[in-house]
């Protein structure tokens, strides 16, 4: 299991990817649309003007795909050079959002991001990014990417569980790199 991305949640959860369970399948980024569409049903946010925008892009990097969204930074540079403060942390454990009625999408924050994950809207007029669907979490739902994911490559799950399992995961990588050390070592004895 490869786990790339980690996004905090002001749950004390994160959102752990495996781009080993990603098929690019988008199903992320769709209801990832829908759920910031007005609607909030497929069949019509399809027909929304403008066109609902997704918050999660989905990559292709080598043999994976890796949906990408926004990582919610401890030290944020895109709050540091909003001029209007429409980027802000509500709680000091929580998602950075944006305040759409204050955004002047001036692309700033766009251009400091780290991980590219802001994005203009359709019109240009305000910026978009993952608030890691903060109404649903409030109301004690996933967030849509990951309710969507069909294989579970994109999971929210506590931070300690999460310690725990890269320890298993590297525990295990210990294991399996000792046995094949030892089984070369076997087959050069043998060979001499």
């Amino acid at each position: 299991m490869i786990c790339l991305l980690v996004l905090e949640t002001k749950m004390g959860k994160v959102i752990m990817v495996n781009i080993e369970k990603c098929l690019a399948c988008k199903s992320c980024e769709i209801a990832c649309a829908v759920a910031h569409s007005k609607s909030r049903v497929l069949e019509e946010a399809i027909a929304e003007q403008p066109t609902p925008h997704r918050r999660v892009t989905v990559e292709a990097a080598g043999q994976f795909a890796v949906p990408l969204q926004c990582r919610h930074c401890e030290a944020a540079p895109c709050i540091s050079v909003c001029p209007t403060a429409a980027i802000y942390r509500p709680e000091a454990d929580g998602p950075v959002l944006i305040e759409q009625d204050r955004c002047i999408g001036c692309k700033f924050c766009m251009m400091v991001c780290p991980f590219g994950v802001i994005e203009a809207s359709s019109d240009g007029k305000v910026m978009l990014k993952c608030d890691l669907c903060i109404e649903r979490t409030k109301a004690g739902q996933e967030p849509a990417c990951v309710e969507a994911c069909p294989t579970g490559a994109l999971k929210l799950v506590d931070e300690k569980d999460l310690a725990a399992h890269k320890r298993r995961l590297t525990a295990r990588e210990l294991v399996l790199s000792t046995q094949q050390n030892n089984n070369k070592e076997k087959q050069k004895e043998n060979t001499q």
